[in-house]
């Protein structure tokens, strides 16, 4: 069963040449064609593993940072019985994850996102173990790839969120954070190794900080129209249980805008601030499948780094959709290190199937940057 949803998954996706040489005829609508059966046998599978409680997939994903990875996944999307407007409630998730990758990671993640009292207060956890082979390139915007070396961390990660609103589409709220690393393998003679970066013998970390967010989203997983804006602050101290101590703030700037025919154009600009003493782990970091795609997440960090990304997303036919994507970021030391000469590059295309009404997606994306690059998993990458 397992393997025959993937592969019907992913078929659907390289499936899109043939798609977009035809033409739906609606006064022919009874004439239903091979598509046309495909995306029916499509929807059904997916109805039928998604249940009204609990969607049980099998987690497929893949990433440069991971390879491919093959595990499990449960995702409950509810609103909250116990409010007595609950049909004005956004959508509650409550996603669990057990995946292996090809990389030789293991990743058991929890997480719930709560919206209670007439989306009046909105709570959000996740509990993440993992055991990470992974990739270090140094510190710096201009690093060359000569300065790849490898590390394993074992780490436990949990944050805790409580948001409330506080005027019209204006949430504000504490957040808790806690990690604790374990590095047991690094490459002899390397930067690491040889304890020039901070948080190279592993690192614990535990911090306090606020949330204000500006939310004005019609649908939080694909939004058509609206904004969303977070600013973050982080404080992490001894007498907090953390043995770094540094601060971190953060701007994302994300705005949504329904063109014509149900097409959008979504634009992002995030901006991060670290303070003090932080581990290599915490700081500002570019790359991966959320932030510059085409580039290797963590390819390059510093205490500061922006990153500004452009998504322009079609409908194709019924639940299959086109996304096209750039984006351009840095990082530096401090504010004067900023340049327009020292901007990376990124774009590409990619291809969504929707999973249900309220717009939870698979996506598929083909990415350049200094490599190219897939990725595959769910949900909009912003």
């Amino acid at each position: 069963m397992a393997k025959s949803v993937i592969i019907l998954l992913l078929g659907l996706f390289l499936a899109f040449p043939i798609l977009g040489q035809q033409h739906v005829n609606e006064g022919l609508s009874n004439k239903r064609g091979l598509v046309e059966k495909m995306f029916d046998t499509a929807d059904g599978v997916i109805d039928f593993i998604s249940g009204d409680k609990w969607s049980f997939i099998p987690a497929l994903t893949y990433s440069p940072e991971t390879s491919l990875g093959l595990g499990a996944r449960a995702i409950k999307v509810f609103r909250y019985q116990n409010d007595t407007l609950s049909s004005v409630l956004r959508p509650s998730t409550l996603p669990i994850t057990i995946l292996y990758t090809f990389n030789r990671q293991v990743i058991i993640s929890g997480e719930v996102n709560l919206w209670m009292k007439e989306n009046r207060e909105y709570v959000n956890a996740r509990l993440e173990l993992t055991d990470y082979p992974f990739k270090f390139y140094g510190v710096g915007n201009e690093l060359s790839s000569d300065n790849e070396e490898y590390y394993a961390t074992r780490y436990a990660y949990f944050h805790l969120n409580y948001e409330r609103q506080v005027a019209p589409a204006l949430y504000l709220g504490p957040r808790y954070e806690f990690r604790i690393d374990d590095i047991y393998r690094k490459e002899p003679g390397g930067i690491l190794d040889n304890r020039q970066v901070a948080g190279s013998e592993g690192q614990q970390l535990s911090g306090l900080g606020l949330l204000l967010n500006y939310d004005t989203r019609d649908n939080i997983f694909q939004p058509s129209h609206g904004s969303f804006h977070q600013v973050s602050w982080m404080t992490f101290q001894s007498y907090l249980g953390s043995n770094f101590t540094f601060n971190q703030y953060q701007l994302d700037f994300r705005r949504y805008f329904n063109t014509w025919n149900s097409q959008v154009l979504a634009v992002q600009s995030w901006w991060s601030f670290t303070t003090g003493n932080p581990p290599f782990q915490h700081i500002s970091l570019l790359g991966g499948s959320d932030r510059m795609r085409g580039y290797f997440e963590g390819r390059y960090r510093d205490r500061l780094g922006m990153a500004h990304q452009v998504e322009y997303r079609l409908p194709l036919y019924r639940n299959l959709g086109l996304v096209l994507f750039g984006s351009g970021g840095q990082v530096a030391d401090r504010l004067s290190s900023y340049g327009w000469d020292r901007f990376r590059f990124g774009g590409g295309i990619g291809f969504r199937y929707r999973l249900n009404n309220e717009g939870l997606n698979i996506r598929l994306d083909l990415a350049y940057g200094d490599q190219r690059a897939f990725y595959f998993g769910l949900n909009e990458v912003f």
